[in-house]
C-alpha cells in the first residue's frame, strides 16, 4: 500500500469553548480529522455526542459548515450535500459524515450501507465510544463483549461481541476503509488525508473513549485507546477496494486484562468472562492476520 507523506498543518479547525466532557475522545478525534481535512470541508452530523459538544444553535465549535441531520440519515444526507456541491461545480469540497456508533451501526446502518453500495463520494467517519453515551450509556451493537451499560440486566454484562464495522464496509467493495484511534494521531490524520485523495466512498472507524461511559479517569482517555491497540482489542489497519488489507501496528503483546482493568464498565468480570474476552480478541486477530497475509509493516 502506497504511503502518504504530508505535513501536519498548523491551522486549527476546531475552537475552544465547546461543551464536551473532560477527556472526551470524540473531541480529540474531530480536532485531528478537521485539521487534516482543512477548510474546504462540510460536516454532516446526526444526533449524538458531537452535536451537543459543538454547542447550541446558532453556535458551533467547528470552523467549517455543519449540517445537522436526522439520526438515521448521516450517510444519505452527506451524499445529498456532495451532489449539490457537484452541481455547483465545487468538486474540491470534502463532505464528512461524522456519526457515533449508534448513528452508524444501529439507527443509521441502512443509510450507511446504501451510500457504500452506491459508492457515494463522501468520507464517513464513525467516532466509536461503544454505547449511546449522550442519552445515558445505553447498549449499542458496538458495545464490546463483557461491558456494562445502563441497559444490561443488573449484575450482567453484554454477552455478544461488537459488530465489525470495517469488515461490513469492506464487503461492499468500497475504495477505502480503515480503523484509527485518538492514541495514534499521526496514523489517524494520515488516513484522513489518504481518504480525502480517493474518489468514492471512504469509511473511518475511530475508537474514541468516553470517560463517563467507560468509567475511567478523564486523564486516561489516550492511554486506554493506546492499550486497545496494544492488546489487540482494536487493531489498526486499512482496506483498499474491499480486498487489500494492511495492518498498521505490529501484533499485540499485552493481555486484555491491562486494558480491562482501567475501566469500571468491566469491573467484577469473572476469570471465565475475562478468558472469553481474550479468546474473542484472539479469534478476531487471527482472521485479520489471515486477510493481511504473513508480512507485517
Amino acid at each position: 500500500m502506497t504511503q502518504v507523506r504530508w505535513q501536519i498543518p498548523d491551522e486549527e479547525m476546531l475552537t475552544s469553548g465547546n461543551l464536551a466532557c473532560p477527556g472526551c475522545g470524540e473531541r480529540i478525534a474531530i480536532r485531528c480529522v478537521l485539521k487534516a481535512l482543512g477548510p474546504r470541508t462540510v460536516m454532516v452530523k446526526p444526533a449524538g455526542c458531537s452535536g451537543v459538544a459543538d454547542g447550541g444553535f446558532p453556535h458551533s465549535a467547528a470552523l467549517v459548515p455543519v449540517l445537522r441531520m436526522a439520526f438515521a440519515a448521516a450517510a444519505s444526507g452527506a451524499a445529498g450535500v456532495k451532489a449539490a456541491l457537484a452541481a455547483k461545480g465545487e468538486d474540491d469540497v470534502t463532505v464528512l459524515a461524522w456519526a457515533g456508533d449508534g448513528g452508524t451501526l444501529d439507527i443509521g446502518f441502512q443509510a450507511l450501507s446504501a451510500a457504500a453500495e452506491r459508492n457515494d463520494d463522501v468520507l464517513y467517519a464513525c467516532y466509536d465510544n461503544e454505547a449511546y453515551m449522550n442519552t445515558g450509556i445505553q447498549r449499542s451493537s458496538a458495545t464490546p463483549l463483557g461491558a456494562w451499560t445502563s441497559t444490561t440486566p443488573a449484575g450482567a454484562r453484554k454477552t455478544e461481541p461488537k459488530k465489525n464495522l470495517i469488515a461490513i464496509i469492506a464487503a461492499h467493495g468500497v475504495p477505502y476503509a480503515a480503523t484509527a484511534t485518538i492514541a495514534f494521531p499521526d496514523d489517524l490524520m494520515r488516513k484522513v488525508v489518504r481518504a480525502k485523495g480517493i474518489r468514492g466512498f471512504k469509511c473511518l472507524h475511530i475508537l474514541a473513549p468516553c470517560p463517563p461511559g467507560w468509567r475511567c479517569p478523564a486523564e486516561l482517555s489516550v492511554k486506554v485507546a493506546r492499550l486497545a491497540v496494544q492488546t489487540g482489542v482494536f487493531p489498526l489497519y486499512e482496506v483498499l477496494d474491499g480486498e487489500q488489507y494492511t495492518i498498521n501496528q505490529p501484533p499485540p503483546h499485552l493481555p486484555v486484562t491491562t486494558y480491562l482493568e482501567l475501566q469500571g464498565r468491566f469491573k467484577d468480570l469473572s476469570p471465565d468472562e475475562v478468558r472469553a474476552v481474550q479468546a474473542n480478541v484472539d479469534r478476531q486477530l487471527r482472521k485479520l492476520v489471515t486477510k493481511h497475509g504473513d508480512a507485517h509493516p
